[in-house]
C-alpha cells in the first residue's frame, strides 16, 4: 500500500514538472511570434515569390522547424494540436484531445492491472498509449484529409482557370470552387474567401491555409499566384499547367505507391507474424507465455527485440520513402 500511494504520488510531482516545463521561456516564445509576423506581413522588404520559395525549401529540406524543449518532443503544446487538429477538418478542442489522452491511457493501465501485471509496468505501458496513440489517430485523420486534398486539389485549379478566362477575379473565382467542390478542397478555398472578405490579402490568406495544411503542391499554387502579382502575365495559362504538372506528380506518386506495394507486404506481414504467433502461443498455453510478464530476463530479451523490430521497419519505412 506505501509503495502505491509512493508512486501515485511522484507521477503527480512528474506531471507537475511536466506541465511547468511545457511552455519555453518568454524571450523565445516572443521570438517565434515575431518571426511569424515578420513572416506574414513581410516587414523584411523581401519580395513575396522569395519568402514563398524560401518557406518552401525550408519545408522540404527540414530547417523549418519550430524549436522545441524536450518535453514538447513527447507532450505537445496546445498550439501544435490546435494545427493537427485544423488541419484534420475536425471541431475538437485541446481539453477534448488531452481527455482522449487520459481515457487511451487509463484503459491499457487497468486492464494489464486486471490481467496481472506488475504496477510500474503497467504504469509505463499507460502513459506511452496515452502520449502515442492520440497523435498517431490525429496523424492518421490529417494524412487522410491531406490526401484527399491532393486528389481534387488540380479540379479545383482547372475551375479556377475557367472562372479567370471567363473574365471573373480570382477572388470570385476562389469562392466557386468553395462552393463547387464539396471535402477538404472546398472548405479550405472557403476559409481563404472568408479571410479575404474581412480584410486579409491574398496572399496572407493563402499562406495561412499553405501553412496549416503542409503541402507541396498547395506551396507551388501560392508561388504561382505570387510570382504572377509580381511579374505579370496570362495567370490562367499558368495555372493551367500548374495543374498539368500537379496531375502528372500524382500519377508518379501513385506508380511508386504500386511498385513498392510488395516491400510495404512483406513488411507488415513480418512485422505482425511475432505478435500473431505470441498471441496463439498465449491462447493455447497461458502458463508457457506468462513468464515473459514475470521473469526479468525475458522482460529484457522481449524488450530487446522490439527495440530490434523498430529499428528494422523504421529502416524499411526509409527504403520505400521517395521525395517526388
Amino acid at each position: 500500500m506505501l509503495s502505491i500511494v509512493f508512486l501515485m504520488g511522484m507521477a503527480a510531482v512528474l506531471t507537475i514538472f511536466f506541465f511547468v516545463l511545457a511552455r519555453p521561456p518568454a524571450q523565445r516564445a516572443l521570438a517565434r511570434r515575431l518571426a511569424r509576423v515578420r513572416g506574414r506581413h513581410n516587414l523584411n522588404g523581401e519580395p513575396v515569390a522569395n519568402e514563398q520559395v524560401r518557406k518552401l525549401l525550408a519545408a522540404r529540406t527540414g530547417t523549418a522547424r519550430t524549436e522545441k524543449t524536450l518535453v514538447n518532443r513527447f507532450i505537445p503544446d496546445s498550439h501544435e494540436i490546435l494545427t493537427k487538429i485544423e488541419a484534420a477538418g475536425k471541431k475538437w478542442t485541446v481539453k477534448q484531445y488531452f481527455i482522449g489522452s487520459a481515457i487511451a491511457a487509463a484503459v491499457p493501465f487497468l486492464g494489464l492491472m486486471i490481467v496481472g501485471l506488475k504496477l510500474w509496468m503497467a504504469l509505463i505501458v499507460g502513459v506511452a498509449v496515452g502520449l502515442t496513440l492520440p497523435r498517431i489517430v490525429l496523424n492518421y485523420l490529417g494524412a487522410r484529409r491531406i490526401t484527399q486534398f491532393i486528389v481534387r486539389f488540380p479540379d479545383a485549379i482547372e475551375l479556377l482557370v475557367r472562372g479567370l478566362r471567363a473574365g471573373l477575379p480570382i477572388a470570385e473565382t476562389m469562392g466557386a470552387v468553395a462552393s463547387e467542390i464539396a471535402g477538404p478542397v472546398g472548405s479550405e478555398f472557403q476559409a481563404v474567401s472568408d479571410r479575404m472578405k474581412i480584410g486579409r490579402t491574398l496572399e496572407a490568406a493563402l499562406q495561412e491555409t499553405a501553412d496549416r495544411i503542409g503541402t507541396a503542391e498547395f506551396q507551388f499554387f501560392v508561388i504561382t499566384l505570387a510570382i504572377q502579382r509580381e511579374t505579370g502575365g496570362n495567370l490562367a495559362e499558368t495555372l493551367s499547367n500548374l495543374a498539368e504538372v500537379l496531375r502528372k506528380r500524382m500519377q508518379m506518386k501513385l506508380k511508386i505507391s504500386a511498385m513498392s506495394s510488395e516491400s510495404k507486404a512483406s513488411a507488415y506481414i513480418i512485422g505482425a507474424l511475432p505478435f500473431i504467433v505470441f498471441g496463439l502461443i498465449y491462447f493455447i498455453s497461458p502458463s508457457y507465455m506468462g513468464g515473459f510478464f514475470l521473469d526479468q530476463r525475458l522482460m529484457i530479451a522481449g524488450g530487446g527485440g522490439l527495440i530490434w523490430m523498430s529499428i528494422g521497419a523504421y529502416i524499411m519505412k526509409q527504403m520505400i520513402s521517395f521525395e517526388i
